[in-house]
């Protein structure tokens, strides 16, 4: 049997099969609600995520630095799935958390503006309130690869990866290639506000669309 060291010294022995979420709920009722992911020996790892290994162990939490990064992160993908759904044929491309919030570069049919930022908010809230388990799932490369047969961007990005490092966020019919981790599902996302649309050129280059 693994066991678990918390950061307050204290040794936990977890049965195998266990995931951080039970350790969590071990720990505290009221901590395990809070959580959005863990730590696991310095790294960060979802909830769902299994500790048969055993290690130092963390639960972070919302109000953290790590964790607010991670409820931006996620709430990038739940933006991308919002315009995905209202904008049939985006193409995605790279959506990570910045120091003050978020961003995701699409590539949409037709123009947007600010106009439409209220619509896409509406939309992110239907995801939220739909409370869709977010899930990691390990790809091989060649099923990546047919995921974004249609997606330039995204399989440029594959190409440079390499088989057994490849993995994807699914939340509802949306999936999106992305190392995460994420909250345990949609529902966890507080309040956002869109703030602007800008242009922009993949990978920094005017030469690319």
């Amino acid at each position: 049997m693994a066991s678990v060291k918390l950061p307050d010294g204290k040794q936990l022995e977890i049965e195998p099969g266990k995931k951080a979420r039970d350790v969590a709920e071990k720990i505290g009722k009221r901590l395990a609600r809070d959580a959005v992911v863990a730590k696991l020996d310095g790294r960060l790892i979802d909830l769902d995520a299994p500790l048969d290994g055993g290690g130092d162990f963390e639960v972070v939490t919302g109000d953290s630095s790590e964790g607010l990064e991670v409820l931006r992160h996620s709430t990038a993908h739940a933006m991308a799935q919002a315009i995905v759904e209202l904008y049939p044929g985006s193409k995605l491309t790279l959506g990570p958390p910045i120091e003050n919030g978020f961003f995701y570069d699409i590539e949409v049919a037709g123009r947007l503006t600010d106009e439409d930022l209220p619509r896409i908010e509406e939309r992110m809230r239907e995801i939220v309130a739909r409370d869709l388990p977010i899930e990691r799932e390990e790809v091989s490369k060649a099923e990546a690869e047919d995921f974004y047969v249609d997606n330039p961007y995204k399989t440029e990005i594959v190409e440079a990866l390499e088989d057994g490092e490849i993995t994807v966020y699914k939340q509802g019919d949306f999936f999106d290639l992305c190392r995460g981790p994420h909250v345990p599902s949609t529902g966890r996302l507080g309040a956002f506000k869109l703030q602007n649309i800008a242009g922009a050129y993949w990978r920094g280059d005017e030469k690319n669309p």
